[in-house]
């Protein structure tokens, strides 16, 4: 071989070798960039509460599953190791955890270091459709919060919306009237009026980006007036099966440029839920009045239900204007294309 030959083999070893070096260096550099990343919180906008249950025996490897297939971590690798790393494999422990999606692995580590403490929780339960004030006297009466307490930190969605950036979408000033979701929770003994709050926004924000959003490219409401709309069918509607009916005639009387008529907007501004309104209620003066005023009220009026926000974006393709309920004790109601079948419809007629 030639000295030239020998020469070219040798710049070609040491290109190769000076290639198969970056790449390792840029490989490290992605792998430690990556294990990193995956280290931070899953969603420190819009925290999101989830409650999970480790089993008594439970391996490093099966916690970091339970935490994946809940949303807890990026990747049940770096999870593992970063346990390995902190010297506290076998120290995680069994129990029942309420932990937060704005949490980081190390977090999330500490926690599940100190074990569940279910022992010190109490359990509430805010029924569908309860407007901010009975939310309040609910836990009140429970001896859970304090009323005047928990209604001024729910009277204006900027004391949360630093944590909470869905809030932002709202407008100035406006309460958290409809948002709280409504569910059975499990709070530990003491929590403060602010942490019952995050808890029940983190389900709001939970339950909206799971089962509404994916809905909301086919109706053209933003999020204020999806809650709005669900928070209506919520009061109109008794019964499951008939909250996408509704949604259909308050879609169609929208989209017609009709008043919506909602009997529960006038109760909310009259704060009392008569069984009949008088004709004076009806034309009671109030921007939340959707007897005298086109569209939705500007806010919510109660807390709506996982099918009352889903029926808001996913109306049923009917082509109803009114409804009215059947008065047979079913909570069932007729709904009618027409003002005069509508009439027809009068369980007393």
């Amino acid at each position: 071989m030639s000295e030239m030959a020998r020469r070219k083999k040798g710049k070609g070893i040491l290109y190769r070798g000076i290639i198969l070096i970056l790449i390792i260096i840029i490989a490290i550099y992605a792998a430690r960039k990556y294990y990193h990343y995956s280290l931070q919180a899953v969603s420190e906008e819009n925290p999101i509460d989830i409650e999970i249950d480790v089993a008594v025996g439970s391996s490093t490897s099966k916690i970091a599953s339970i935490l994946k297939s809940n949303g807890l971590i990026k990747n049940e690798l770096v999870f593992k190791i970063a346990v390995k790393r902190s010297g506290l494999e076998g120290s995680l422990k069994a129990g029942k955890y309420t932990l937060s999606t704005s949490m980081d692995v190390n977090e999330i580590i500490d926690e599940l270091t100190k074990g569940g403490r279910n022992e010190n929780v109490l359990r509430f339960t805010i029924q569908e459709g309860y407007e901010l004030e009975m939310i309040a006297d609910k836990l009140a009466a429970e001896g859970i919060v304090d009323k005047d307490r928990f209604l001024q930190l729910a009277s204006d969605k900027a004391n949360f919306e630093d944590k909470f950036s869905f809030l932002q979408e709202l407008e100035d000033g406006q309460s958290l009237e409809g948002f709280l979701y409504p569910s059975t929770y499990e709070i530990y003994i003491g929590a403060n009026e602010e942490e019952i709050i995050h808890k029940m926004l983190s389900e709001f924000i939970r339950i909206y980006e799971r089962d509404v959003k994916p809905h909301t490219d086919k109706v053209d409401l933003n999020l204020n007036q999806i809650v709005t709309l669900a928070s209506i069918i919520e009061r109109e509607g008794k019964l499951d099966e008939e909250r996408e009916l509704i949604s259909a005639v308050f879609h169609n009387r929208l989209e017609a440029n009709m008043p919506l008529q909602s009997c529960a907007t006038v109760q909310y501004v009259l704060g009392e839920r008569k069984e009949v309104l008088s004709e004076k209620d009806t034309q009671i003066e109030s921007e939340y009045n959707t007897y005298i005023h086109l569209g939705l009220p500007p806010a919510p009026i109660a807390s709506p239900g996982k099918n009352s926000l889903i029926a808001a974006v996913k109306p049923a393709d009917v082509d109803y204007l009114f409804f009215r309920t059947k008065e047979d004790g079913t909570g069932a109601h007729t709904f009618s294309r027409t003002y005069e079948e509508h009439l027809k419809a009068d369980p007393k007629k």
